[in-house]
């Protein structure tokens, strides 16, 4: 089990955690039972994790996405689907391994899992690009998507990444044509597409596989146009500011599903997915089977025309008529007061014996 990482906000629960090791850790040694202080600082950590995760600031919640323990995409596929078999490559250029992709089984099903996968050390991280795909990566998985489309397999998508990657080689080899390519051709596949954002959602680079009848969010899990540092860093040429842009960006799960832009939240353990993997597998587990087969119900031209249908609604809102403010009366013109005057004054009188104008002489 990998050890405990608290993050910067989370430093009042380190504290604690550290008693409770240090306790366990005297008993060991002396042969004391401190259970008693040991269950007492356990139920205090639990009541300040409640109380901390209730009120995380959308900053707090991009630094949990991203924490070190999160479970990345090969987690959750060793924990949710049977008999994985990986696919490599995107019969053009290379294998790019921060996609993973390749069939599995999903309870009685056979499908397509794709996903982003990041590193746990720093190796890996090299190896696998930190999740930032190569324009490699994003033509395996629609390799991958057209597979499952020609054997009718529902197709599972993860998303995870900071974004595409933005290298030279990245845009040599067409970058943008990968990414409008992958978003052109899952807008029309013909079969149920089910997407979940399990971490960072990251610009162009998470919906290049995150185009899906159903988008599903981990509650802590983050979905932007562009990531906070990022976004502070054109608007106010700062990066420490990321926490404004953070919580001008609604980014999160509860906000990003009152605009429409998902379908479901998936609740996380307390204090985050990674506090309790398998907990979070199990969870999710049920949620893709539900969605599954409420989509397999579907006929496949219906299934693409709510898809179209979900697409093009993206953007819409309505207005409160009740918060709408009614304009003032404009004041009546000017000309109809002058109307009025001239109504209540004297009639002029013409005078025939006063000497005509010089314009008026013959």
């Amino acid at each position: 089990m990998a050890k405990a990482v608290f993050l910067e906000f989370e430093k009042e629960l380190g504290e604690i955690a550290g008693k409770i090791d240090a306790l366990e850790t005297v008993a060991l040694e002396t042969g004391t039972n401190p259970r008693s202080e040991i269950a007492r600082l356990e139920r205090e950590l639990v009541q300040r994790t409640a109380e901390l995760y209730a009120e995380l600031t959308p900053w707090q919640c991009s630094l949990v996405a991203r924490h070190p323990n999160r479970p990345y995409t090969m987690d959750y596929i060793n924990s949710i689907f049977e008999d994985f078999t990986e696919l490599h490559g995107d019969r053009v250029y290379a294998d790019d391994e921060s996609i993973v992709g390749g069939l599995a089984r999903l309870g009685q099903y056979s499908v397509m899992v794709i996903g982003h996968q990041k590193g746990r050390d720093t190796r890996e991280r090299t190896r696998r690009n930190f999740g930032m795909s190569r324009p490699e990566g994003y033509r395996k998985a629609l390799r991958l998507m057209k597979l499952a489309e020609k054997f009718n397999l529902p197709v599972f998508t993860f998303v995870d990444t900071p974004g595409a990657y933005p290298g030279i080689g990245a845009e040599e080899r067409n970058q943008s044509e990968a990414i409008g390519r992958n978003l052109f051709e899952l807008s029309k596949l013909r079969v149920p597409v089910i997407s979940t954002i399990i971490g960072e959602g990251g610009s162009g680079g998470a919906l290049a596989i995150a185009v899906a009848d159903v988008v599903m969010m981990l509650q802590y899990s983050t979905y932007s146009v562009i990531s906070p540092e990022g976004c502070a860093s054109i608007l106010w040429k700062d990066a420490g500011k990321a926490s404004t842009a953070a919580e001008a960006l609604g980014l999160t799960a509860d906000t990003l599903l009152q605009l429409g832009l998902v379908d479901k939240v998936v609740s996380e353990p307390l204090g985050g997915a990674h506090r309790d993997p398998r907990l979070m597998a199990s969870t999710l587990k049920k949620a893709l089977i539900d969605q599954l087969r409420a989509m397999l119900a579907l006929p496949v031209d219906e299934l693409l025309e709510r898809r179209l249908s979900r697409l093009m609604n993206y953007g819409r809102y309505a207005i409160d008529e009740n918060l709408v403010k009614q304009p003032e009366p404009a004041p009546a013109p000017a000309i109809e007061d002058a109307a009025i005057v001239s109504e209540n004054a004297e009639p002029e009188t013409i005078d025939e014996k006063a000497e005509p104008k010089s314009e008026d002489k013959v």
